[in-house]
């Protein structure tokens, strides 16, 4: 079976399944409560998809630790990031839609584009490497490029960056921080980090601004270059 028809024959569930799966794993297996809580589902109906799609080859499952994407897993769940990711692109660029409410119109349209409707929107685009939010766009190939960022608990206070990426699809946050000019290519400074978890003061187009420390660390950024 080729990739393309084992793709074809999957359901919409078992690609955002997935797509989860890959979020969740990095460097160690993906526990099935968490898959759960991700998909908001329950126990139950995750253990009954994961013996499917471990069937299907696209899942190994370590019994008490949790399933890793095999590379067939791993491929259609790339291309699947591929698609939403540019889906949310063309959105923001040609249709006018702003950063916080493309996640879930994209989570629709991943599932029914096709791939040579994506690679137009992609060529329209001029094959970007980054989506509205700053997360990579893996290429047609399955390939992706994660850069690794600063976070801001890991800062000084003087230390001036680049916003970069910002963690979180939830549209309530990205609007908060869009408010405060804190989007991917902003520079900002450093002010002040309050201990114990405290708030972070940040000074954005010469405003100090003020934020919790729990959303400080859904931006990632890089040292700004020296003048």
């Amino acid at each position: 079976m080729t990739r393309d028809v084992m793709t074809d024959a999957l359901t919409h569930s078992a690609e955002d399944y997935l797509k989860a799966i890959y979020a969740l794993s990095g460097d160690a297996p993906a526990a099935t409560s968490k898959i759960a809580e991700r998909l908001d589902l329950a126990p139950a109906s995750v253990s009954g998809m994961i013996r499917r799609l471990s069937d299907q080859g696209l899942l190994d499952h370590e019994r008490y630790r949790g399933v890793v994407l095999t590379d067939a897993g791993r491929w259609i769940a790339l291309k699947m990031l591929r698609r939403h990711r540019l889906i949310e692109t063309y959105l923001v660029e040609f249709l006018g839609y702003q950063w916080d409410d493309v996640h879930e119109e994209a989570e629709r349209l991943e599932h029914s584009v096709s791939d040579l409707l994506v690679e137009r929107m992609a060529a329209a685009l001029g094959h970007p490497i980054v989506d509205p939010h700053g997360d990579p766009i893996p290429g047609p190939d399955g390939s992706i490029q994660e850069p690794e960022y600063l976070e801001f608990a890991s800062l000084n206070p003087g230390d001036e960056v680049v916003m970069r990426r910002v963690a979180t699809n939830d549209p309530e946050r990205l609007r908060y921080l869009a408010g405060l000019g804190l989007q991917p290519g902003t520079a900002v400074t450093l002010m002040a980090r309050e201990p114990f978890d405290g708030p972070v003061t940040l000074v954005v187009d010469g405003i100090p601004r003020v934020i919790a420390s729990d959303l400080a660390l859904m931006l990632l950024c890089v040292r700004a270059p020296a003048n």
